[in-house]
């Protein structure tokens, strides 16, 4: 897929999470991800789908690979805290929320 045809199809997942189509919207980020594994904001974009449609696993794998690529994304460290409460994982959920609330000063 040409980079232009990429930056489509971002803009349409995106419109598919604006609408609340979380399942949609995984799909179409999920192929955005295969094309270019190092877009960090579709593949952010994609967990938060992930999360908001309880693909807990799911949601858990893709931000883990955002933070080995870039530790200093702050919203990651704490939606991944969330994903791993939801989950019934708390304790491996706090170091995530301690250091979000280090990065953000909250």
């Amino acid at each position: 897929m040409t980079h232009g045809g990429l930056a489509e199809e971002y803009r349409r997942g995106r419109l598919f999470f604006d609408a609340k189509d979380y399942i949609g919207a995984a799909g179409i980020l999920a192929g955005v991800v295969a094309e270019a594994p190092d877009n960090l904001a579709a593949r952010l974009l994609l967990a938060r789908a992930y999360y908001h449609s309880a693909q807990l696993g799911k949601a858990e794998k893709e931000l883990r690979r955002v933070l080995d690529h870039a530790p200093d994304e702050g919203y990651a460290y704490l939606l991944l805290a969330r994903t791993l409460q939801r989950q019934n994982r708390p304790g491996e959920a706090e170091p995530y929320l301690r250091l979000h609330a280090a990065m953000t000063g909250s």
